[in-house]
């Protein structure tokens, strides 16, 4: 599937899943149907190393269904990285499984679990709980980060979707992002072969190591495909409350007008909306463009490159934060009193919208600019940027 087949596709699950949104976000059950869709779909195949692609497939198919482009979004994020590490060998295996467009792939990698890995005969033990295991629970293969039980360094295996000791606490249950399965996973006594972890870093290592470096790349990843996520709330929002505004808004008699489209104040607000959409696709492009350059220095990245990538990320993630809250709010201003009505199901934008937003404060990407600016100092690494 070329870019601008997987474009169409991508569109043609957009729309599918805006036509039931609505009730599958009241339901808030498991998303199994929706990973089917993407199954059918072909788009799970496509080449995790292929940004440019993945996050603009991402961004379409979340202005239909923002859990189901996060979810997306995040398998691509998980492949490409599993390509980082030392198990050539597994990678490989977990691409070429993608590949048949049948494997859905999730991890659990959130930076302040404790999940533990202990030595256990010729395997390996992982044990704990981690939180906000996005898509574990509806996964083929998941990603499991955990530290050794000696704390001497940190690894990453792959484990089976459904493997022995592996359960799904149901309390995903948020405000937004509902069909995201976010939910804790436990982990008790999961058998995990040498042969299944795909690498092993000490915890000492820091930016003088070029792998370490490399590996630093992935907070930037999650960035940026939230960043994609936002836009595409965005998107979402404007396109269903413009549908609204055309089949259903009434005009305000003070307008002396006879239809909703002709009013100066909601031509004007969706003007507004429309053209910060703009901008932030642009900025969200930008920092996949910044993203994708920075991957592909490989081991030759160095960290003034990999701190320039970060500002230009943190810069996209900003003004998407900004614009998805705005957007989804200001909506309501200009669609009238009866779009508030539970079935019209515009809250939901603003819901998922609120809900990502926190997932890590974005008055710390604000900062790092700031200081950019005024200092020239370069982004710290850290788990969020």
């Amino acid at each position: 599937m070329n870019p601008a087949e997987a474009l169409v596709a991508a569109r043609a699950v957009a729309e599918r899943l805006r036509e039931d949104a609505v009730a599958r976000d009241r339901a808030n059950r498991p998303p199994r149907a929706e990973i089917d869709l993407l199954r059918g779909s072909g788009l799970l195949a496509l080449a995790p190393d292929d940004h440019r692609t993945t996050h603009a497939v991402t961004r379409t198919v979340a202005a239909g269904d923002a859990s189901i482009g996060h979810l997306l979004g995040y398998h691509y994020l998980h492949l490409w990285r599993a390509a980082l590490y030392d198990n050539a060998d597994l990678a490989r295996s977990l691409w070429r499984e993608a590949a048949t467009g049948t494997h859905f792939v999730a991890a659990v990698s959130n930076p302040r679990d404790t999940l533990t890995a202990a030595a256990s005969g010729d395997a390996l033990s992982i044990s704990g709980r981690g939180a906000f295991a996005t898509g574990c629970a509806v996964a083929d293969r998941l990603l499991i980060s955990a530290v050794r039980d000696d704390r001497a360094s940190r690894l990453v295996a792959v484990v089976r979707g459904g493997a022995d000791g592996v359960s799904h606490p149901p309390d995903w249950d948020n405000l937004g992002q509902r069909l995201t399965a976010s939910g804790s996973i436990v982990l008790h006594d999961v058998r995990v072969g040498h042969g299944d972890v795909l690498g092993t870093f000490p915890t000492g290592e820091d930016e003088s190591s070029p792998r370490w470096l490399r590996l630093s790349l992935v907070p930037l990843a999650f960035q940026a495909v939230l960043t994609q996520v936002l836009v595409g709330i965005a998107e979402g929002a404007l396109d269903e409350a413009a549908r609204y505004t055309r089949e259903r808004s009434r005009p305000w008699p003070a307008g002396g007008l006879d239809r909703a489209v002709d009013d100066p104040h909601i031509l004007a607000g969706f003007g507004e909306l429309a053209a910060t959409l703009r901008a932030a696709r642009l900025l969200a492009d930008d920092a996949t463009r910044a993203f994708a350059e920075a991957d592909a220095r490989g081991l030759d990245l160095t960290a003034a490159e990999r701190g320039r990538a970060a500002l230009t990320v943190s810069a996209a993630k900003v003004v998407s934060t900004r614009l998805a809250t705005e957007a989804t709010s200001r909506i309501f201003e200009f669609t009238g009193a009866r779009a508030t009505t539970r079935s019209t199901g515009l809250d939901r934008f603003w819901r998922d919208a609120r809900t990502l937003t926190v997932h890590d404060p974005v008055a710390y990407k604000s900062r790092e600019l700031g200081a950019f600016l005024l200092t020239g100092a370069l982004p710290p690494i850290t788990a969020y940027s």
